[in-house]
């Protein structure tokens, strides 16, 4: 039954890549956790389509003796419970029994934002003498900008910008497109890189635009659309460089965005929307990081808030 397993994994990826839409990142994700849940299957000679909430356990607590970290042991749980809720629906198992099964509790982190000195230091460190440095300041202020992921940021072509509207136009997750207002400098740096930083690394890599879109906005020095891998490096060459800590990640940006949002005295539901969360829950981790906001707020608002 093992190998029919294979069989249905696959299926399954399928289904979640074209039916639901799930990004590549997650399907792969996913793909590879439900590979090895069976692989473990196979090795333990487990009909997994017979399997009970014991067995889903057994599995888990395997994980768990391989020292894999709780946030880790929740996907490998996540991805099964979306495997064998899938199953259920198709008809394939009578029941969803992974669904019986609690997540392990997980600390909420405080995500890492940069301080104004830290954001500053490294907007001005692109060399913009450079075709390579204005594509580099283009990247670092649409970051800053729009709380763009960085994997939003890979995927946005020349069209992506809506000059005239200032906005910025991203997919996110499961391919929900969403549109950020995009600020002044922001908008400057980008147009400027598109003029003369863009053109001169096609020529470079001699590489001729197309004459229809959509066009990739990052471009490497080959040429090609920049990815996510390649951005993420970029990003951590010049965080070195403005002197910021070597465990800082381009998400950080994306954090700062919203805590500097929230300082600035924007709404919940506003960042919300601007981040493309779908739970207000998970926006609400940034409120933790901008007490003075809310004590802003109780002054203004509460009857005895002076």
């Amino acid at each position: 039954m093992a190998c029919d397993l294979y069989d249905t994994v696959d299926s399954f990826i399928a289904y979640i890549a074209r039916v639901e839409g799930l990004s590549p990142n997650t399907v792969t994700a996913y793909g590879s956790r439900l590979e090895r849940f069976a692989a473990w299957c196979e090795r333990e000679d487990i009909d997994a389509f017979a399997a009970d909430v014991r067995t889903i356990r057994r599995y888990l607590a395997e994980l768990s003796r391989e020292q894999v970290a709780p946030r880790t042991l929740a996907a490998h749980l996540s991805a099964i419970r979306s495997l064998y809720r899938w199953m259920a629906a198709e008809g394939i198992v009578e029941g969803d029994v992974a669904s019986a099964i609690a997540s392990p509790k997980l600390p909420r982190d405080l995500p890492g934002v940069l301080t104004t000195h830290q954001v500053e230091a490294l907007l001005k460190t692109p060399d913009t003498s450079t075709p390579a440095g204005l594509r580099d300041a283009a990247m670092l202020e649409l970051l800053y900008a729009s709380g763009a992921r960085i994997s939003e940021l890979a995927a946005l072509n020349v069209e992506s910008i809506a000059w005239s509207e200032r906005t910025l136009r991203l997919w996110g997750k499961g391919s929900k497109e969403r549109i950020v207002p995009l600020y002044r400098r922001a908008l400057e740096v980008t147009r400027l890189y598109i003029e003369e930083g863009r053109p001169e690394l096609l020529s470079r890599a001699k590489r001729l635009d197309l004459a229809t879109g959509p066009h990739p906005l990052l471009i490497s020095a080959r040429g090609n659309r920049m990815s996510a891998a390649m951005l993420r490096r970029r990003f951590h060459t010049l965080a070195t460089l403005a002197g910021i800590p070597a465990d800082i990640a381009p998400h950080a940006m994306r954090h700062t965005f919203a805590t500097d949002l929230l300082e600035g005295g924007a709404d919940l539901r506003s960042v919300q929307e601007l981040l493309g969360h779908a739970s207000l829950s998970t926006t609400q981790i940034y409120t933790h990081l901008t007490p003075d906001r809310l004590k802003r707020a109780v002054a203004q608002a509460h009857p005895r808030g002076e």
